[in-house]
C-alpha cells in the first residue's frame, strides 16, 4: 500500500470507531461536545492516522452519525466499513420480497450484515460456510440455508434471483443464477458474460445512522467474537488474518 497513499511512519491504521466527541470544529453545527458517535475514518492519506488510537480527527460531514440510545459503543465501534458496504450491497440488489439470494462469503463482517438485511426485508437467503461452527454461525443469523462453499453450489442450491459475491469463485456462483440474475460484487468480479454491479462503502451519516437504527432496534445482530485492549492491537490483528474467528474483533482504546 506505500504505493498508492501518502505516508509517513509510524502510521496510525484503523477505518471504523466509535467514542465520545471532546472538540469540534468551529464550522461543525452537527455534533457537539460529548456526544457518542461512530462510523468510519474518512480520509485520503495514511499521515492522516486512523482508528487504532486513544484520539482520532474525522471530517463532520462524512463517515461519522450518532450513536442511537442502547447501543453499546463496542457494537457501534464495529459498524462503519462492514455496514456500509452491507448498506449499499442490499441497496445495489432492489426490491428483496420473495426473491432468493446467494451470499458468497456470509461469515465475513459484511456477509453477517447482509444476510441480516437481506433476511429482514423478505429474502429467502442462502449463506456460503464450512460444515460445522460457521454452518451454525450463518444459520444463527438468519440464513434459511447454508451451503458448503468447498463442493459443488450447482448440486446444493437451485437457481437464485441474486447472487451477492463477497468471496468465491464468480463463474461458480453465476451458475446458479437464474437468466437475468444480478451479481452485486464488493470483491471487484469481473465476470465474462454478466454484468456485475460493483458496491464499495460509502459511509454518509444517513446510511449510518439507518444501519445503527436497526442495530438498536435488534433487527440486526453484529457478533463480537473478541474484545482487545489496545496495547493487544498486534495479536487482533493476527488472530484476524488466521482466519479462524466467526465474528467482529473489537479493540478497546480505554
Amino acid at each position: 500500500m506505500r504505493q498508492m497513499y501518502e505516508h509517513r511512519f509510524p502510521i496510525v491504521l484503523g477505518k471504523d470507531f466509535a467514542g465520545t466527541v471532546t472538540e469540534i470544529g468551529s464550522d461543525v453545527t452537527d455534533f457537539a461536545v460529548g456526544d457518542k458517535v461512530f462510523g468510519m475514518v474518512a480520509k485520503q492519506r495514511l499521515t492522516d492516522g486512523g482508528g487504532f488510537g486513544e484520539y482520532l480527527t474525522t471530517a463532520a460531514g462524512a463517515g461519522v452519525a450518532h450513536v442511537p440510545a442502547g447501543l453499546d459503543l463496542a457494537v457501534a465501534g464495529s459498524l462503519g466499513l462492514a455496514g456500509a458496504v452491507a448498506i449499499a450491497v442490499i441497496d445495489a440488489l432492489g426490491p428483496l420480497s420473495g426473491k432468493a439470494i446467494l451470499v458468497s462469503g456470509a461469515t465475513g463482517g459484511v456477509g453477517a450484515h447482509v444476510v441480516q438485511l437481506a433476511k429482514a426485508r423478505g429474502a429467502h437467503v442462502i449463506a456460503t460456510a464450512a460444515s460445522g461452527r460457521a454452518t451454525e454461525h450463518v444459520l444463527g443469523l438468519g440464513a434459511d440455508q447454508a451451503v458448503d462453499y468447498r463442493n459443488d453450489l450447482a448440486t446444493q442450491v437451485k437457481q437464485v434471483d441474486s447472487v451477492v459475491h463477497l468471496a468465491g469463485d464468480g463463474a461458480s456462483l453465476a451458475s446458479v443464477l437464474v437468466d437475468g440474475g444480478r451479481i452485486v460484487s464488493a470483491a471487484h468480479l469481473q465476470l465474462e458474460g454478466h454484468e456485475v454491479t460493483p458496491v464499495m462503502a460509502n459511509p454518509d451519516p444517513a446510511k449510518l445512522s439507518r444501519l445503527a437504527a436497526d442495530v438498536a432496534a435488534g433487527r440486526v445482530r453484529v457478533p463480537i467474537a473478541r474484545t482487545y485492549p489496545l496495547d493487544q492491537l498486534a495479536t487482533a490483528v493476527s488472530d484476524f488474518a488466521a482466519r479462524g474467528v466467526l465474528g467482529k474483533l473489537a479493540i478497546a482504546v480505554a
